[in-house]
């Protein structure tokens, strides 16, 4: 019985081992295209937010500071975010969406239009931001799912399924020694029955 049930673990263990690196290099797939999307997406983000920065700078350079400030102050918005997860390979990874919505507006006529642009381009660059913000949690968590399932996969590779099979094959070791034993056996009163089969035969010849 105890035979039968580590020759079960191990047929267990072993499928395990399989649907995990199945599971590890779905998931290597995965994170090698998230970083990818990644690496694009961050080159966008860094472009648009130095052309954002550009446009603040020359704001600032063309108009007074205290009618930006007071330009700012008026134009001020509320940034409503909404943070959810979804699943990449039963993975859950995080999920943001957001709605700018721009409280009021701020005299033209005081103004550069440089800040005009540049307020616009903000309310643009806060979605592109998100993307870069949930790309590097989502990498963050898929890399750590990764490590997590190597560890399972090492754990079962080099330890749970050589030590289960090195016990079946023991156990089965010693159940074909007490086979061979026991067929010894059989044999032995096989030919001690015959032994005594033929003296018996002899005695009533005799």
């Amino acid at each position: 019985m105890e035979f039968m049930r580590l020759r079960r673990r191990l047929a267990i263990a072993v499928h395990g081992h399989d649907l995990l690196k199945d599971k590890l290099e779905g998931l290597m797939q995965k994170f090698l295209e998230l970083v990818e999307k990644y690496r694009t997406v961050r080159q966008a983000f860094d472009a648009e937010y130095a052309e954002v920065m550009k446009l603040f700078v020359l704001a600032g350079l063309t108009g007074s500071r205290e009618a930006l400030v007071e330009a700012l102050s008026q134009s001020r918005g509320e940034l409503e975010l909404a943070v959810s997860t979804r699943s990449v390979l039963s993975v859950k990874v995080p999920h943001f969406e957001a709605q700018v919505r721009r409280a009021g507006a701020y005299s033209l006529l005081d103004t550069p239009v440089e800040l005009d642009e540049a307020t616009a381009r903000l309310a643009e660059f806060v979605p592109m931001m998100l993307e870069v913000a949930e790309l590097e949690g989502s990498i963050r968590v898929v890399m750590e799912e990764i490590e997590r399932t190597r560890r399972r996969v090492n754990a079962l590779e080099y330890i749970m399924i050589p030590s289960l099979r090195e016990t079946v094959k023991y156990i089965r070791g010693k159940l074909d020694e007490n086979e061979r034993g026991n067929i010894t056996r059989l044999m032995k009163i096989k030919d001690m029955r015959l032994a005594e089969e033929r003296e018996a035969m002899r005695q009533r010849r005799g």
